[in-house]
C-alpha cells in the first residue's frame, strides 16, 4: 500500500489543502478546514498509479466477489476505469439523473441481475450523491456490493447515512489518517492538530 506516499503527494500538489486557522467556507454554508479537488488527481501519473493499484487491492480484498466495478459521475469515471482495467473486470457508470434524450438511459454499460457491482467515487463528505447512484443502480436490477472512494472525511453523517441505507462502504483513505500522518510529519503542531481533528468531530458548529 502507497498510503504515506499518497497523502503527500496530495498535500505536496495541493490537491489536498489544510488550512486550521483560515478556514474555507463550502457551498453548505459549513466551514472547514480542509479544500479538496481529487479531480486534479488524473493528471498526475505516478500518484495516479498508486491510487488505482491501492484501491484495486482494497476492493479485490473487501469485495472478492465483485464482477463489475462502477463509477459514479462525473469524478468518479476515470478512476473506476483504472480499477477496472487493473481487475479485468467489465465497467459502467452512473449519471446522477437520467438522460432527457434517446433513451433516456440513467446508467451506461452492460450488467445482469447474477452482477455484483462496487461504484467508486472520488470524495464521499456526506454519502448523499453516491447513494443515490446506488438506488439508481439497484432500481435498474444491479446487486451493489457496497461504494468505495480515494477519500471520505468520514464525517458523522457519512457514517449515519450507509448505516440507515445498508450499503458496505470501504474508503482509501480517510480524514483522520491524513491528518494524523500529517501531525506525525512535523507537518502540524499538537494545537492546530486539535484543531482539525475537532472540525471532524463535530463539523456544523465548528468555529462557531
Amino acid at each position: 500500500m502507497h498510503q504515506t506516499q499518497i497523502i503527500t503527494n496530495l498535500i505536496k500538489n495541493e490537491i489536498i489543502t489544510l488550512s486550521p486557522n483560515s478556514p474555507f467556507t463550502y457551498a453548505s454554508g459549513m466551514k472547514s478546514p480542509i479544500y479538496t479537488d481529487l479531480r486534479l488527481t488524473i493528471s498526475y501519473p505516478q500518484l495516479r498509479s498508486w491510487i488505482e493499484e491501492d484501491l484495486a487491492d482494497l476492493i479485490k480484498n473487501k469485495f472478492p466477489d465483485v464482477t463489475i466495478i462502477g463509477g459514479v459521475a462525473t469524478a468518479g469515471i476515470p478512476h473506476a476505469a483504472f480499477v477496472a482495467e487493473k481487475l479485468n473486470l467489465p465497467m459502467i457508470y452512473v449519471r446522477p439523473k437520467p438522460k432527457d434524450h434517446g433513451k433516456g438511459r440513467q446508467i451506461e454499460g452492460r450488467f445482469s441481475k447474477k452482477d455484483k457491482i462496487v461504484l467508486i467515487d472520488d470524495l464521499i463528505t456526506t454519502g448523499g450523491s453516491v447513494l443515490e447512484a446506488v438506488e439508481a443502480t439497484e432500481k435498474e436490477g444491479g446487486n451493489v456490493l457496497g461504494v468505495s472512494s480515494i477519500f471520505t472525511y468520514y464525517l458523522p453523517d457519512a457514517k449515519t447515512n450507509f448505516a440507515k441505507n445498508k450499503v458496505k462502504f470501504e474508503p482509501l483513505l480517510s480524514y483522520p489518517e491524513l491528518i494524523k500522518i500529517e501531525k506525525n510529519s512535523n507537518h502540524f503542531s499538537e494545537e492546530e492538530y486539535q484543531i482539525l481533528k475537532s472540525w471532524h468531530e463535530n463539523p456544523w458548529n465548528w468555529k462557531k
